[in-house]
């Protein structure tokens, strides 16, 4: 016999904790902009990231470094201006939060009240514990990060799966328990094996996000661009394309230019 499942109006960090003690997963996608965000939004997702992920997609940039503080702050402004369900959780960019635990109370809390946004997602463990207790000590939500960390891509060297080896996944199982231990109300586990990622979901009480963590852990994330099939050049295996939105678009790009080139558009019903 199944159980039905409760009916949020708004999502909240206890929603996400109650999602997972009630057995139901967790979906959670990216947005940069107010269009895409009313869209998903609209559609019933869980949990919209605002993802330093906007530093490739919206800007071409080859990694998530170089976007600031100020453009994280512009992108989870225009997100949360379209939302009234989902929660918005937005990335601390890389240098704001790092190295001094000042600095990153300081980047909350301008995302909280320059943005709106309704938590910060940080990424790292032991390294980052004291940023971490001082923004949860000011009263801003947490979600954490494991596994692959792009903000540390030039430490890794590459994009491989992450905690193979028992060393690596010893130390992010320690790391997932003292984010637990220390107030973060959700963690988000990037390609790492998906048995360690079911372990680490049954070993803490908050909720484990997965992006190429296997189906063991209590929700999945993936970046909307990717899963619409606009960026056509990414292709990992954890990604599932529901659309092919490059095909469809550039089709209709290519109509549109058409009609222009041969006055079919606009026609007299399409003009004053």
């Amino acid at each position: 016999m199944s159980v039905a499942k409760k009916q949020y109006k708004r999502i909240t960090t206890k929603s996400l904790v109650e999602m997972k003690a009630n057995g139901e997963k967790i979906s959670m996608l990216t947005a940069y902009d107010y269009t895409m965000a009313k869209i998903v939004d609209g559609a019933g997702i869980d949990v919209i990231l605002v993802g330093d992920s906007a530093s490739n997609v919206m800007a071409g940039h080859e990694t998530t470094l170089p976007i600031t503080l100020d453009e994280m702050i512009y992108h989870a402004s225009s997100v949360v201006r379209a939302v009234e369900r989902s929660l918005v959780v937005v990335d601390l960019p890389f240098g704001s939060y790092q190295s001094d635990p000042k600095e990153a109370l300081r980047s909350a809390i301008r995302i909280m009240k320059e943005s709106g946004g309704h938590s910060i997602k940080v990424e790292g463990g032991k390294e980052i514990k004291e940023s971490i207790k001082r923004i949860l000590n000011a009263g801003i939500p947490v979600m954490g990060h494991l596994g692959l960390t792009p903000q540390s891509i030039y430490k890794f060297g590459t994009y491989t799966v992450r905690a193979k080896e028992e060393e690596e996944a010893e130390k992010l199982l320690e790391d997932a328990l003292m984010l637990e231990r220390l107030g973060c109300f959700a963690l988000v586990l990037e390609k790492v094996p998906a048995a360690l990622a079911e372990k680490v979901a049954k070993s803490i009480s908050i909720p484990v996000i997965g992006i190429g963590a296997g189906s063991g852990v209590d929700g999945q994330v993936l970046v909307t661009h990717d899963m619409l099939g606009m960026t056509h050049e990414f292709h990992p295996r954890f990604l599932r394309r529901y659309l092919d939105l490059y095909s469809e678009m550039t089709t209709a790009f290519e109509s549109y230019i058409s009609d222009v080139k041969s006055k079919d558009f606009p026609s007299e019903k399409e003009q004053y």
